[in-house]
């Protein structure tokens, strides 16, 4: 068994779909406009997909909302280098939370994805 695909509820798909693909490098897997429907992938991913949810429905906006208020990740992303890709983000206009911090379990950084989402880079 394997992660085939996951979702992160967002306000604007097509929006969403711009950001991870020409800001934070994802390849689209699938986009079909009229559908809403927009699923993107890291290119090192073996093909996992990450649905770009619309967030209409209200237990997910909810859920969304509720998490993004708690200032918690919606979703943790990987980086070999957190301070590389902080620095790379920043200058393509990226709002982060703060510069990146180390604790017991590395270094990360939290950033908005302009979409209603609070996302984690963690340093691999």
């Amino acid at each position: 068994m394997r992660i085939k695909m996951c979702s992160i509820h967002v306000i604007d798909p097509a929006a969403a779909h711009v950001f991870y693909t020409e800001t934070l490098g994802f390849d689209t897997l699938l986009a079909m406009p009229e559908a809403n429907l927009f699923i993107v992938s890291s290119p090192d991913s073996g093909g996992v997909g990450l649905l770009l949810e619309p967030s209409g429905n209200p237990v997910a906006e909810a859920y969304r909302t509720g998490v993004y208020d708690a200032g918690l990740p919606a979703i943790v992303l990987g980086s070999p280098d957190v301070r590389a890709d902080y620095e790379r983000l920043s200058a393509a206009g990226v709002v982060f939370r703060g510069e990146p911090t180390q604790d017991p379990s590395g270094v990360m950084a939290d950033f908005e994805d302009t979409c209603g989402n609070l996302i984690r880079l963690h340093q691999d």
